[in-house]
């Protein structure tokens, strides 16, 4: 017998869930489908319109995850969820023109994550030309300036983002310095990571390798956690440091390391270099994977609403290892150990993940 949906929703004990499931899921899928009438109808290039779509459909987990921050203050749930959207789907977007396109030019993937800035940045007056400069595919119909705009429309409805926005600008220039270096050609790209680490991480030197760093600087999840912060009235300097000292390198860190934890053997056929498989043996993966978790949940107790951090942290080890990838009889006692250290709201996230993927949701 088929699982009754309703059904499914109010046995959920986390009401924040509950919430997610049925006031924002719904909200994304709505988004997801209007990005992609707009790809449909707008964009000519063949290139471009393909890696649109691919993004838009095979990467919508991303945009899904992410706005669960939509909920972290009632009051802006739509602002917040059409910006989240818009923004992960530059990063989907951008990701696959660097990485699915044939292309491995640095100015070429430095100019189209200029797009990425803009989109925060209300000054920003560049257009789609300079973001397509250096691409060899240029037409993309106005797609990635609409994205841009659409996240600067929202962010100017959120009260207190001029008191975060040096903060997620610059978040976002690191995101883009990882995503220029790890798609440059597998002869140079690790030694521009490491070289890279030494200047701008040189503060994480004695607690994170080169890997970890660059993991942590591949997730959208602290800029996100920073828009949501900003929906509040009143915000001091010392909210927004305590966010920031929890969501990097701790809780990004953990999101980028168990998305590649679990594409290890994928990576290894295409080619593609993943930061998991950089650790000395799978016991040492899961050993740094772990300490991540710990160290993101002892910075999110002092936090305001801590308990909803901590849902994203349990929420981000059930999503990846509910993943049929994590299935794989390389992964499973390791799989076991991670969510059994992750208690029992994460093993209850995880048979959720488990269903929401079996239905085609995630």
């Amino acid at each position: 017998m088929p699982i009754n949906y309703k059904e499914k929703v109010e046995s959920i004990p986390s009401p924040s869930v509950k919430k997610y499931l049925t006031a924002v899921l719904p909200r994304v899928s709505n988004e997801i489908k209007r990005w992609s009438s707009t790809v449909e109808t707008r964009c000519d290039n063949l290139e471009l319109r393909k890696q649109a779509l691919s993004s838009l459909n095979s990467k919508r987990f991303h945009a899904q995850g992410g706005s669960f921050f939509a909920l972290y203050n009632p009051a802006y749930v739509d602002e917040l969820t059409k910006c989240i959207v818009a923004l992960q789907t530059i990063s989907d977007y951008l990701d696959n023109l660097c990485d699915r396109a044939g292309v491995q030019n640095e100015a070429a993937f430095r100019c189209l994550h200029l797009a990425m800035l803009d989109a925060l940045d209300f000054s920003a007056t560049r257009d789609q030309d300079e973001y397509y400069r250096f691409f060899p595919h240029k037409n993309d119909g106005g797609y990635l300036c609409a994205l841009v705009e659409e996240c600067r429309h929202q962010l100017k409805q959120l009260p207190s983002y001029h008191l975060v926005q040096k903060r997620v600008i610059d978040m976002a220039s690191m995101y883009n310095d990882l995503q220029v270096y790890k798609h440059l050609p597998p002869s140079t790209r690790r030694a521009r990571l490491k070289k890279w680490f030494r200047n701008k991480g040189s503060a994480y030197l004695s607690r994170l390798h080169w890997w970890e760093f660059s993991a942590a600087c591949g997730s959208t999840l602290g800029i996100f956690s920073l828009l949501a912060l900003s929906t509040q009235e009143q915000l001091n300097e010392k909210e927004v440091q305590q966010h920031l000292m929890a969501y990097f390198p701790w809780i990004c860190g953990l999101h980028i390391l168990l998305d590649y934890y679990i594409d290890q053997e994928e990576d290894l056929r295409q080619g593609d270099l993943n930061f998991a498989s950089c650790y000395e043996s799978p016991g040492k993966a899961e050993e740094r994977l772990l300490y991540f978790y710990r160290k993101a949940v002892e910075k999110t107790v002092e936090l305001p609403y801590s308990r909803f951090h901590q849902t994203i942290i349990k929420g981000l080890l059930a999503v990846y290892l509910s993943d049929t990838k994590a299935e794989k009889a390389l992964y499973q006692s390791s799989v076991r150990r991670i969510l059994k250290t992750g208690g029992g709201e994460t093993i209850m996230l995880h048979r959720l993940g488990s269903w929401l993927r079996k239905t085609g949701i995630l």
